[in-house]
């Protein structure tokens, strides 16, 4: 490939990563910002989606936290640890094996995780709302189908 059509091919490819870079540290920001979801607590979007995933899957162990959102054991430890201290959620050993904890919500969480639900469906109504003032439900969908694909090419190995 010559020098000018790599740097043409380049800047073609770089406009495109360009807008899913934009998108992508946007959106960071968005869901670590905390907001209050109708409950005067405030709290980010990653430990409302944990919280509401524990809520809907009672039990459920940090590990397949980890799993599901494609985080280390750590990580999803560390959103666990802040979610009990906080009083949303409580972890309990199963079968008296300290290894295992299983993790239920509180009261104060099934109420969060109530509003949360909430709160997603009136601002994803309000997001889809205004998409399709300028796209049609097929090229939408697709948008979907295309995020969902390029995810799963990150996390794939390469060949």
């Amino acid at each position: 490939m010559e020098l000018e059509e790599r740097d043409d091919k380049y800047h073609e490819l770089d406009a495109k990563a360009s807008i899913i870079y934009k998108f992508v540290m946007t959106y960071s920001d968005y869901i670590k910002a905390t907001r209050d979801y109708g409950t005067g607590d405030h709290i980010n979007m990653v430990e409302v989606h944990t919280l509401t995933m524990i809520e809907e899957n009672p039990g459920i162990t940090a590990g397949k936290l980890a799993l599901e959102w494609n985080r280390t054991k750590g990580a999803a430890s560390q959103i666990v640890i802040k979610l009990e201290q906080r009083g949303f959620i409580i972890r309990e050993k199963e079968n008296g094996n300290a290894k295992n904890l299983n993790l239920y919500v509180t009261e104060k969480g099934a109420a969060l995780s109530r509003a949360h639900k909430l709160y997603d469906i009136k601002e994803l109504m309000w997001a889809d709302k205004i998409l399709h003032e300028s796209f049609t439900s097929e090229e939408i969908n697709a948008f979907y189908n295309v995020m969902q694909r390029y995810s799963e090419l990150l996390v794939s190995p390469r060949t």
